[in-house]
């Protein structure tokens, strides 16, 4: 198959399959008389396994790793099912943050409703945003 039918069928565009061989994740196609690349079924199963790894997280060297794995023959379970787990970690983190970010940005909106926007005199802060002064919104 051409590329803009492996493309087509793997779910991404001729350029990303461009730049998948140049990073090594697909492997050169061979060549046609005219020069168009031919791809095969098992460039299509390559593609669609780095687009799924991708949608689930993974990092294009990471399902590269995989790809080389499986190449050398090698068992991937385990690896994978690190590679998930450590990214679960990162995820877990990752919604640490944004709820500890989420709580400060509740109280302001709450110390927003406290605060009368004809007590901001101050010319370089806005008192919703300064946070060392007290509720009451004085500035």
């Amino acid at each position: 198959m051409k590329i803009g039918e492996l493309a087509s069928r793997g779910g991404v565009t001729a350029k990303t399959v461009r730049y998948y061989e140049s990073i090594g994740l697909l492997p050169a196609p061979e060549r046609r008389a005219n020069g168009y690349r031919e791809y095969d079924d098992e460039a299509l199963e390559r593609l669609r396994f780095v687009r799924d790894a991708q949608a689930s997280g993974l990092t294009l060297a990471e399902a590269g790793g995989i790809l080389h794995m499986k190449e050398r023959g090698e068992s991937t379970c385990e690896h994978s099912r690190a590679t998930v787990e450590r990214h679960l970690r990162d995820i877990d983190a990752q919604i640490a943050s944004l709820l500890a970010a989420k709580a400060e940005l509740t109280a302001l909106a709450r110390r927003a409703d406290t605060l009368d926007p004809e007590d901001c005199t101050d010319p370089h802060r806005c008192q919703v945003l300064a946070l060392d002064l007290p509720a009451e919104g004085k500035v």
